[in-house]
C-alpha cells in the first residue's frame, strides 16, 4: 500500500499540474485572451492564432517542446584512435580537437518547436514570408503615386523615435535597434534584423511585433480619429491611373537592384519580396506565383507563427525588459501611425483642395494589407461612399519597402 502512494506521488510530480506556477497561468491567460480576439473578434487570425496557441503550449509545463538538445563531445575508443573519421562507421559526427578523435552524440534530441524556432534564428523563415507576401501584392497604386513614397517612409519614424528612447533607457544600440523595428510593423523585418543584432531578445521583440500586428484594427483607429476632423476623414481621392504591364515587371527588378546596391545587409528582404511580386507579374511563372502566394507562405506562417509564440515561456517573458519592450513596441507603432497620417495632412496642404484623404496615412506601417483595410473602414464610417483602399495600398506597400529599408540602415550601422 505504501508503495502504491508512493507511485502515485510520483506520478503526481512528474505531471504539468504539479510544476505549474502562477507564471504559466499568467501566460496561458494571455495566450487564451489572444485566442479569443483571433476566433471571436476576429483580428488576423492567421497571425493570432498559431502565435497564441504556440503560447500556450511553451508554457505547459515539463513539455519540453522548445527544449535545445543537449550534445556531448566524447573521446573515441583508444583502439581507434588511428583510424580516420571516412573510416569509423558511427553515424554520429566525428571530429579532431587537438589531434585526438572525437564523437559529438545527442544526448537529447529537444523539441519539436524548437527545430521550427532555428528557421527564425537562421533568418530562413522571414525572406520566405515576404517572398510569399510579394507574390500576393500589388504594387501598381504606389507606380501609379509614387508620392505615397513619403508616406510610406514618414510611417518609420516611429522605429527611429523608439530606438532614441530605447537608447536612453539603457538598452544598447543593437537591442534598441531591435525594439525600434517593432514599429514598422512587420514581423518578418523584426525577426531578420532582431536574429542578427539581439537574438537573446528575440522571443519578445517577435511576439510584440506579431501581436501588434495583429492589433492594427484596434490601436490605429484611435490615433487616425483623433488626428483628424471629420471633414479630412470625408475627403474623396480621385481614381489612380492605370498601370502598364511594363511597369509593373520593370518596379521589382528597379527597386531589388537600387535598395540592394544602397544597403546590402537589405538584399534577403527586399530580394526576395521583389522575386515573388516579379513571380506575379511576369504572367509567365503562373505556377511559381501561385506555390508562392498559397503552400508555401501558409507552412512558413504556420512554422514560423507557433515558434514564434513558444519563445513566450513564462520565465523568460515575465521581465522588466520584457514588459519594457512591449510597452516602447507599443510608442513605436503609435509614433508610425500619427507621424504618416501628419504627413499626409501636410501633403494635402502643400498640394492643395482635397487631395489626399490624410486617414490613408496611417497605412504607411507595413502590415499588409491590414492597415489599408483600416484606413478604408474608417474612412466609410464618414462617408459610406468612399472607397480609400487602393489609395491606402500605395503607402502600405511603400511602408513594406521602407521598414526593409530601415532595417537595412541599422543593420549598416549596428552590426
Amino acid at each position: 500500500m505504501h508503495r502504491m502512494f508512493e507511485v502515485l506521488i510520483e506520478f503526481w510530480n512528474s505531471t504539468g499540474y504539479a510544476n505549474l506556477t502562477w507564471q504559466h497561468i499568467v501566460m496561458i491567460s494571455i495566450s487564451c485572451i489572444l485566442l479569443y480576439l483571433a476566433i471571436a473578434k476576429k483580428f488576423e487570425p492567421l497571425l493570432l492564432v498559431p502565435i497564441a496557441f504556440g503560447m500556450l503550449l511553451t508554457n505547459l509545463p515539463i513539455s519540453g517542446l522548445m527544449d535545445i538538445g543537449d550534445t556531448v563531445i566524447k573521446a573515441l575508443n583508444p583502439e581507434t584512435a588511428g583510424a580516420t573519421a571516412e573510416m569509423l562507421s558511427n553515424p554520429t559526427a566525428k571530429m579532431l580537437v587537438e589531434g585526438i578523435p572525437m564523437q559529438v552524440h545527442t544526448e537529447t534530441p529537444g523539441g519539436l518547436l524548437s527545430y521550427f524556432y532555428m528557421g527564425n534564428k537562421l533568418g530562413i523563415f522571414p525572406p520566405l514570408i515576404f517572398l510569399g507576401v510579394g507574390a500576393m501584392t500589388d504594387f501598381g497604386p504606389l507606380i501609379a503615386n509614387p508620392k505615397s513614397l513619403f508616406l510610406g517612409a514618414a510611417a518609420q519614424f516611429g522605429i527611429f523615435f523608439t530606438f532614441t528612447g530605447a537608447i536612453l533607457m539603457g538598452f544598447t544600440p543593437q537591442e534598441a535597434s531591435s525594439i525600434g523595428i517593432i514599429g514598422g510593423a512587420d514581423g518578418p523585418t523584426a525577426i531578420l534584423l532582431t536574429s542578427i543584432l539581439a537574438p537573446e531578445l528575440l522571443g519578445p521583440i517577435a511576439v510584440a511585433a506579431y501581436s501588434y500586428m495583429a492589433l492594427v484594427p484596434v490601436i490605429q483607429p484611435p490615433i487616425m480619429n483623433a488626428l483628424t476632423t471629420k471633414e479630412e476623414r470625408m475627403i474623396k481621392m480621385k481614381q489612380l491611373r492605370p498601370v502598364s504591364k511594363a511597369e509593373k515587371v520593370i518596379f521589382p527588378i528597379l527597386v531589388t537592384a537600387v535598395v540592394s546596391l544602397l544597403l546590402p545587409p537589405a538584399s534577403a528582404l527586399i530580394g526576395l519580396l521583389m522575386f515573388g511580386n516579379l513571380l506575379k507579374e511576369s504572367l509567365v511563372t503562373d505556377r511559381l506565383s501561385k506555390t508562392a502566394q498559397n503552400e508555401l507562405i501558409n507552412i512558413v506562417t504556420i512554422l514560423l507563427g507557433i515558434s514564434v509564440g513558444a519563445t513566450a515561456k513564462a520565465e523568460h517573458f515575465l521581465k522588466l525588459d520584457t514588459i519594457q519592450i512591449i510597452v516602447l513596441g507599443v510608442v513605436a507603432f503609435a509614433v508610425g501611425t500619427a507621424s504618416g497620417v501628419v504627413i499626409a495632412k501636410l501633403m494635402n496642404k502643400i498640394l492643395g483642395g482635397n487631395a489626399i484623404n490624410p486617414l490613408i496615412g496611417s497605412a504607411g506601417v507595413s502590415a499588409v494589407p491590414m492597415a489599408a483595410r483600416v484606413s478604408q473602414t474608417v474612412g466609410q464610417k464618414e462617408n459610406p461612399s468612399n472607397f480609400l483602399l487602393m489609395h491606402a495600398m500605395g503607402p502600405n506597400v511603400a511602408g513594406v519597402i521602407g521598414s526593409a529599408v530601415a532595417a537595412g540602415v541599422l543593420l549598416t550601422l549596428f552590426n
